[in-house]
């Protein structure tokens, strides 16, 4: 049994999200899902994976992408801080470990996350998701 190539498991991931596989963006979406794992990654480190793979993208193209990628469904933004957001291609609703020291994201294991209760929300307006990120340091 042959696995599915890279690129061709880039191409059905943007096609089931409707979007047009530009040479960047079957670039990008194969360092994302190519391997059929999932991953976190910041722009940055997208940029950086891109260039040492040989792609021509820029850094403002790489976020654009990022963004066309998120708000097709395909990603999960998950802002760390201020200045800082990762990308998750694993899209339902789960928890992270943000590693403060080297500033990686993973998954965390979701089972072991529970809410009992909520705040009441605002009039007109309903929970859309919830972001569970728990920082991780040394003690």
């Amino acid at each position: 049994m042959t696995s599915e190539r890279p690129e061709r498991r880039a191409e059905r991931w943007l096609s089931a999200a409707g979007l047009r596989p530009t040479r960047q963006r079957r670039a990008l979406a194969a360092l994302l899902v190519g391997d059929g794992r999932h991953r976190h990654v910041t722009a940055e480190r997208l940029f950086d994976a891109a260039r040492e793979a040989g792609a021509a993208v820029s850094l403002a193209t790489v976020y654009n992408t990022l963004k066309s990628f998120t708000e097709a469904g395909l990603l999960t933004e998950i802002a760390v801080d201020g200045a800082r957001s990762y990308f998750d291609t694993r899209t339902e609703d789960h928890p992270h470990f943000y590693w403060e020291e080297d500033g990686r994201l993973t998954d965390a294991p979701a089972d072991s996350v529970a809410f009992s209760q909520l705040p009441e929300v605002p009039e007109g307006m309903e929970v859309s998701k919830i972001d569970v990120v728990i920082r991780l340091r040394r003690s």
